[in-house]
């Protein structure tokens, strides 16, 4: 980046400002960030994979802190299908499944996949369910 461009973002921030929330501008366009105009230039691809990262260590780190057994999942396709639960239902409705998580701390991940099944989540979410339950008993990716 030229050092002119440097000079440039800096006084854009000044002069627009940060804003982690969406809100209007002065003439009614939807707008967030240092003034990224939503209305007429939806974000690319790249950002939001950039917000999906930070939203996935951001509720990984949330999960850590409500169930104290997700610590003891390793790191793979398990740790990993619970982090897409929560990613889902929330950290705090993921810690709520107080069968699957008793199931998971005894390591019986064919009854914790079971338990996953077993609520209101796996009827709404059809086969993201199937596919995160598998995930969960087998330990393995769907290929």
């Amino acid at each position: 980046m030229t050092h002119d461009r440097y000079r440039l973002i800096e006084q854009l921030k000044r002069h627009e400002g940060f804003r982690d929330m969406p809100y209007r501008d002065t003439v009614g366009k939807l707008t967030i960030g240092y003034g990224h105009n939503l209305d007429d230039v939806p974000i690319s691809q790249k950002v939001a994979e950039l917000m999906l990262l930070e939203d996935l260590e951001r509720e990984e780190k949330k999960l850590a802190k409500a169930v104290p057994w997700f610590n003891k999942v390793p790191p793979g396709a398990r740790r990993e299908a619970l982090v897409n639960m929560a990613f889902n239902l929330g950290a705090r409705g993921l810690s709520k499944f107080r069968r699957m998580w008793s199931a998971i701390n005894r390591n019986d991940w064919d009854l914790a996949a079971k338990e996953a099944l077993d609520s209101k989540w796996a009827t709404q979410v059809g086969r993201r369910a199937d596919e995160l339950a598998e995930q969960l008993r087998t330990g393995l990716y769907r290929t």
